[in-house]
């Protein structure tokens, strides 16, 4: 697979930022997301920039279901403030997704201070 062009970063690094502000400013309707404080952690464009796909996790953790859900129905309120904020020749679909990496590295934290891997880390270092 190759890896994204400078174009496709610096796009979706735009459309992160957009995002952030609108989510900062709270302008719903939808009372779902009114009320939610969300972290856009990435955002990766498709090679033709006409797709986005957007990792969202909830502020301080929690379940992201119930934030997916109002953000897939917010989908075209917010790809038409995205539109107006960046500017490409088509106005970027937006797939929301969720973060998992957070969670992925707290796993890993854990594991290296479970007893188990301590106590064989302990014994590499003798």
């Amino acid at each position: 697979m190759k890896p994204p062009s400078q174009r496709q970063l610096r796009v979706g690094e735009e459309v992160r930022h957009a995002l952030a502000m609108i989510f900062e400013r709270g302008d719903f309707r939808d009372p779902d997301l009114a009320s939610a404080h969300v972290t856009v952690t990435e955002v990766r464009a498709s090679p033709d920039l006409k797709l986005m796909t957007v990792f969202i996790t909830p502020l301080g953790g929690g379940d992201a279901a119930p934030l997916l859900a109002a953000l897939k129905r917010a989908t075209p309120f917010l790809r038409g403030q995205v539109a107006k904020s960046v500017r490409t020749k088509y106005a970027p679909d937006l797939v929301f997704r969720a973060d998992t990496t957070i969670d992925a590295a707290a796993r890993i934290e854990a594991l290296f201070h479970s007893p188990e891997v301590r106590r064989d880390l302990d014994r590499d270092e003798d």
